[in-house]
């Protein structure tokens, strides 16, 4: 180890931080009130220059993904990243900074020294959290996380934005855990699939008849692809895109320059239609609305959007509904009931999904089949849900938001009540979609709005949008300002005026 001068004290800025860096090593220098702290310089979630981030309220938020960390210590506040940053010791002589090339030793696995058994069903988004979290926080005992996907835990928001698109090979697909954290952490993984649960005795039954107990257990099964109920929805050439085996079957099917149909408009529908289409494909979008993601966006973005895909080749219907897919061993076209017939050679299917709860009917169900939580999570005793299969109150009204980074948020809220703490969702719900290049972030949950104002023009990025409710901000939605969306972030979680919003965001400048 070796300490190595990297700036002075007076180049570090109060309100961000400093990227700097030793060899190879990318280091961000943060100031906390008189002192300084040196932490790594990347993301550990996706790499993102944690220097382009916000700091607000003691914590810095990461510019992509919205990753938050104390800048105390860098122990991680809220996901999709799943580690804290790697510390490095610093030192100030005569306004110099001098920074250690080496981090600082991690915390160790906690000791085997309680003998309950808490089991995650479901390895995606949030089971992993989950289980890293209980060891986060110091348990001890046995985690088993189950799931029926073989080789599940892994990113699945890549499949529809680069998978599809040729950009990342099916088996780059970055895993949420590698193998060696498991090991280390004791998480017994287990392929099988769950067909039923006794929540009043704490046992869980598998497919091969095996039957498992548990002192605490989370269910995280996510959702399922709604499939299409056409006739030729049996066609080898009809997909639907929820994990790596189903992107791996749509590229070996996909060929540039054949003609690919997307039936529904949901946030997977567009993402893969802007990757079939860079891919080389024909893309013909049979949407349910004239503007997509007017719902969440508004009008001027959804129609920005919209241009997008058609200024890349991408082609919308709107005035028809599918009757059935034409073709006897491959798909031909897609028949409308308005007459029109759409040529294709491949149809992938993005028209929702629904909560994976099949084996939950010993449970009460909502009427979409989600399991209704308390704040912290909580089923029943013993019994807590997470992710797209939870309904959960979100300012005073019962919400499903299938949402990668929310799934996280509240599989860690789990893991801490799982633990007897008495944790509850108090965060703004975030999520990024991609098309042509172009990223759109979205923080906030808005059913309706009274005033919308941008900076910035939607057709033209960057810009943001913000949307106000009696004077307070509700939603805001952007393209190319990831510092501002970090920022608020942090400053959504308590109520904020629309005015004071924008103060902020001209602050950053």
């Amino acid at each position: 180890m070796a300490l190595h001068r990297v700036a002075r004290f007076a180049d570090v800025p109060e309100n961000r931080g400093l990227e700097v860096q030793i060899a190879d090593t990318k280091i961000v220098l943060l100031r906390v009130g008189d002192h300084l702290r040196a932490f790594q310089g990347e993301c550990p979630h996706a790499g993102a220059p944690l220097a382009e981030g916000a700091l607000c309220h003691g914590r810095l938020i990461c510019p992509w993904h919205k990753a938050a960390y104390r800048i105390e210590d860098g122990a991680l506040c809220e996901p999709p990243a799943l580690d804290s940053l790697k510390r490095y010791r610093l030192e100030v002589r005569d306004d110099e900074v001098w920074v250690d090339d080496q981090p600082m030793s991690d915390a160790h696995t906690p000791p085997a020294d309680d003998e309950r058994t808490f089991v995650i069903i479901g390895a995606g988004a949030a089971g992993t959290a989950c289980a890293a979290a209980l060891r986060e926080k110091g348990f001890g005992g046995r985690v088993l996380l189950i799931d029926r996907e073989t080789g599940a835990g892994y990113d699945r928001t890549v499949l529809s934005k680069f998978v599809i698109a040729g950009e990342m090979p099916p088996e780059e697909v970055p895993p949420l855990r590698d193998e060696d954290f498991y090991r280390e952490q004791r998480i017994e993984r287990m392929n099988a699939e769950v067909t039923s649960l006794d929540a009043a005795n704490k046992t869980l039954r598998l497919a091969d008849g095996q039957s498992l107990s548990y002192d605490a257990a989370l269910l995280a099964t996510g959702g399922t692809p709604n499939p299409l109920t056409l006739p030729g929805a049996d066609l080898p050439q009809v997909f639907v895109l929820r994990s790596k085996d189903q992107a791996q079957r749509i590229l070996g099917s996909a060929k540039p320059g054949q003609r690919a149909v997307i039936i529904g408009d949901s946030f997977i529908a567009m993402e893969s239609a802007s990757s079939l289409r860079q891919y080389g494909l024909d893309v013909t979008v049979l949407a349910r609305h004239a503007v997509p993601f007017a719902k969440q966006f508004g009008d001027a973005v959804g129609k920005a959007i919209r241009a997008l895909h058609e200024a890349n080749g991408v082609v919308f219907h709107t005035d028809g509904n599918a009757t059935h897919i034409e073709g006897t061993a491959s798909v031909e076209a897609v028949r409308l009931d308005n007459g029109q017939r759409l040529p294709a050679d491949l149809v992938l299917v993005g028209i929702g999904v629904s909560p994976a709860t099949g084996a939950f009917t010993g449970l009460p169900l909502e009427k979409d089949q989600s399991l209704k939580v308390d704040g912290g999570m909580r089923v029943t005793d013993g019994l807590w849900a997470a992710g797209d299969i939870a309904t959960f109150p979100l300012n005073g009204q019962p919400q499903r938001i299938e949402h990668w980074r929310l799934a996280q948020q509240q599989a860690r809220i789990a893991a801490m009540n799982m633990l007897g703490g008495d944790e509850h969702y108090l965060d703004v719900p975030y999520f990024w979609t991609w098309h042509f290049g172009k990223n759109y972030d979205y923080i906030g949950h808005a059913a309706t709005w009274d005033e919308v104002e941008f900076k910035g023009d939607p057709d033209h990025p960057p810009f943001i949008g913000l949307f106000g409710k009696e004077g307070l901000l509700v939603a805001a939605v952007a393209c190319d300002e990831e510092r501002a969306i970090a920022l608020l972030a942090e400053r959504m979680k308590q109520p904020l005026p629309v005015d004071e919003a924008w103060r902020l965001i001209r602050d950053l400048n």
